[in-house]
């Protein structure tokens, strides 16, 4: 069995940083393979499956706590449990993604949150921080705010410190290990996305809904083979498959999908309404069926030939 190895944010917190406010809670979860389990060039990781939402963010909250999950991707960790006994290093956040978004630019932040000005480099310009889903979020699901209040850039600050640079730490490890044993690393960054947003037509590539998205922004973050690969694996096991719309790859794809250097990047979003009740966030039946899936699906890409991607 592989135990998850939990890893503090104290013990990634670089000199002459903040004090951050999780103590000695781990910052983010780590599964590695067992000793007797042959590595391979595949990392999963699941950035917005944390479910830990801190104190201090709570006593400034508008919303209560059962609003506020509505923005995560509930139980995606849960469906790559069985992935490390294959091979694959799989890292999961533990922090909620309403505290921090680990799949975005670390310093994307909302000016127009804060009480005091933001420094040059943090003050986001994006499309996502204009919709309110900066590195820290301004809105939850159904775009309502998250905050009674104006924030501090020394509160943002604990936040990127804490979280969201300790799990990139221990990502960008991950993939040079994968690099050094093996030549090049398979990236897989898992999501999952409401139900509506796979009803949407630009996602209903076969006439109905979808179930899987496949990000790889375009065809730059990884090879063609590796996003085919999976399209026609997960299409075997019965899930209609989109490619980049509505999701093409968020931070985490596009930051380490560098083909030329021989790290591949891929996202995939899970329609939620396969495993999961919206309105309750309790798993249904389907859970146990997508995770046996995802499991299938693994073990196809542990035993492709990727000779090609040396």
């Amino acid at each position: 069995m592989n135990a998850w190895e939990p890893i503090t944010a104290a013990a990634n917190e670089p000199q002459g940083e903040p004090d951050g406010a999780l103590g000695a809670e781990p910052a983010f979860l780590l599964a590695r393979p067992d000793a007797d389990t042959p590595p391979t060039p595949l990392v999963f990781a699941s950035p917005h499956s944390g479910r830990t939402y801190p104190p201090e963010m709570m006593a400034a909250a508008a919303l209560d706590h059962d609003a506020i999950r509505r923005s995560e991707d509930a139980f995606v960790d849960t469906l790559l449990t069985t992935a490390p006994a294959l091979g694959v290093s799989v890292l999961t956040a533990r922090l909620a993604r309403a505290y921090v978004d680990l799949n975005r630019e670390p310093w994307e932040l909302d000016p127009t949150m804060f009480e005091d000005e933001l420094p040059e480099f943090a003050r986001g310009r994006t499309a996502r921080v204009a919709a309110g889903l900066g590195a820290i979020a301004r809105v939850a699901a159904e775009g309502r705010e998250i905050y009674a209040r104006k924030l501090t850039f020394a509160e943002a600050r604990v936040r990127i410190e804490t979280g969201h640079r300790p799990y990139h730490a221990a990502l960008t490890s991950l993939i040079d290990e994968a690099k050094a044993a093996h030549g090049f690393c398979i990236l897989i960054d898992w999501h999952s996305m409401p139900a509506a947003a796979a009803r949407q037509p630009v996602t209903a590539r076969h006439g109905k809904g979808c179930d899987m998205v496949l990000g790889d922004r375009f065809g730059a973050a990884c090879a063609p083979a590796l996003t085919l690969i999976v399209e026609r694996e997960l299409e075997a096991l019965g899930y209609a498959c989109a490619r980049n719309a509505p999701y093409a790859g968020g931070y985490t794809t596009e930051h380490y999908g560098r083909p030329r250097t021989k790290v591949h990047a891929l996202q995939i979003e899970i329609n939620r309404g396969l495993y999961l009740d919206e309105a309750t966030l309790e798993p249904t039946e389907g859970l146990a069926r997508l995770t046996a899936d995802v499991e299938a699906l693994t073990r196809k890409l542990v035993a492709a030939d990727w000779g090609k991607l040396r």
